[in-house]
């Protein structure tokens, strides 16, 4: 049981309950195991900063409630016949939860249309290709019947893994169909990678700040995340080699264009120190190239530079295609998307044909290419408009991006952006708060914002008021 513990608040929550909710917690979040061996009543005493008579009776009203079993002259044990749910909210410390990244996508996924989304990390229903969209749908009522009601096979529709193959090829990254595979999202590509690779205890690399998903994930597979800090050319090498030293990393999760939340694009000097870091280190690497149909001017890839040796390359189409139609890929060496289709089959069985089907039609649309290039023309314009609209308050971005979504953006003054986040949701103004991308929680007075959705002057009013108030 994890030693550190802060004294109880008795206000209100006798030192009993507080022992049992920690007790509870601990269960919850799998720190306690189904059928593992509680602290004796002296250690968890001692660790509380109770009375060993507290914890007696804790104890004895969690036997009670069927939460642990007594064994005399063995000990308090937890019940292995009913564990308690895995609450990924309860495994790391409670440091805020009022913003943390649970908090940030619920809010955003369940907003009404009312509420204004300025932290939410994806396109406007308008901006999406519509058009597109509903001509592939028409098309797909027409099709065979095995593709309306049959499973999709494991490895994905062949055509449209050929199409990311070509695709991939004009960024310079040399892969084959074989060597892709197609999952519901991109979140799920990340899910599969982390069950290959990964096991509870293990440490992964990621870039301080990053994408708050990836943090949610990596705990709820139960690993070490440790941050690398993040520039504006590429982590830094001299913290990502210091990082492999000490901590032994089994995965490094980055973005290596536009990347998440900053921005920033990697350099080719950062991508060749970063790889043979990684070669000497034995470290695989998961890039994540969701953003790359945003980019003016490509970046580098550390998959084109490495050939699929140690690197694993995701992809979505939920930022450009349609966020409804879920459907991603992994791209690697093929021996491992080998075992990758059976953990796809063991999780969920076969392909999403339909949405495979219709990502394809969509793609190959001869409007799509157009769609691209008008959608970037008008991220371009949203970023300058919204950097304008920010800087009267004091808000200033970290650098300009060369494109995509996102301003990663510094509050004047060092205020706390949680505490503006809280404020500006009670007027309907979704943020994101700079800590829910860090792990160290150095990033307290940053906000992210994605300049599709802020467009709208009611956002910058509402920060106006906000900020004023803390003057």
């Amino acid at each position: 049981m994890d030693q550190t513990v802060t004294h109880p608040d008795t206000t209100g929550t006798s030192r009993v309950e507080h022992v049992m909710a920690t007790i509870r917690q601990r269960i919850a979040s799998r720190t306690l195991q189904p059928g593992s061996r509680l602290p004796s009543i002296r250690q968890c005493a001692t660790s509380l900063k109770v009375s060993p008579s507290t914890v007696v009776e804790a104890y004895d009203r969690l036997v009670s409630d069927g939460l642990i079993l007594s064994r005399p002259g063995s000990g308090f044990y937890v019940a292995a016949a009913h564990p308690a749910p895995l609450v990924l909210a309860e495994i790391a410390p409670r440091l805020d939860r009022a913003v943390d990244p649970f908090w940030v996508s619920r809010q955003a996924l369940e907003a009404g249309a009312e509420t204004l989304k300025p932290g939410c990390g994806w396109l406007p229903p308008s901006w999406f290709p519509e058009r597109e969209l509903r001509r592939a749908l028409r098309d797909l009522s027409r099709a065979e019947d095995t593709l309306l009601t049959d499973y999709g096979t494991p490895r994905g529709l062949p055509p449209l893994r050929q199409l990311i193959a070509r695709r991939m090829s004009e960024r310079g990254i040399e892969t084959s169909p074989d060597r892709i595979l197609l999952t519901e999202s991109g979140v799920q590509a990340l899910d599969f990678v982390c069950r290959f690779l990964l096991e509870p205890g293990d440490t992964v690399l990621v870039d301080d700040p990053c994408y708050f998903n990836f943090l949610a994930l990596l705990r709820a597979h139960r690993v070490t995340a440790v941050g690398v800090p993040y520039t504006g050319t590429g982590p830094d090498v001299e913290a990502f080699a210091a990082a492999l030293a000490t901590h032994k990393p089994r995965l490094y999760v980055t973005n290596s264009g536009l990347h998440n939340p900053t921005g920033a694009s990697l350099s080719p000097v950062a991508a060749h120190r970063i790889l043979k870091l990684a070669e000497a280190a034995g470290l695989t690497i998961v890039e994540d190239d969701i953003f790359a149909d945003f980019e003016q001017d490509p970046a580098p890839r550390l998959a084109a530079f490495d050939g699929f040796e140690r690197v694993i390359q995701l992809g979505s189409f939920s930022k450009t295609v349609s966020a409804s139609a879920r459907l991603g890929y992994i791209a690697a060496r093929p021996d491992w998307i080998e075992s990758l289709i059976d953990l796809k089959i063991a999780g969920s069985f076969g392909g999403n044909a339909l949405s495979a089907a219709l990502t394809l039609s969509v793609l190959k649309d001869g409007g799509y290419r157009h769609h691209l290039a008008t959608l970037k023309t008008r991220l371009a314009s949203a970023m300058g408009e919204t950097i304008r609209r920010l800087a009267p308050l004091g808000i200033r971005p970290w650098l300009e991006p060369r494109g995509g979504l996102y301003l990663w953006c510094r509050l004047p003054d060092g205020l706390d952006a949680a505490e503006i986040a809280r404020k500006a949701l009670a007027e309907n103004v979704i943020l994101a708060p700079g800590n829910v991308f860090s792990v160290s929680q150095t990033a307290g007075d940053f906000l992210r914002f994605n300049v599709s959705q802020s467009a709208d002057p009611r956002i910058f009013n509402v920060l106006e008021r906000v900020l004023d108030a803390r003057n």
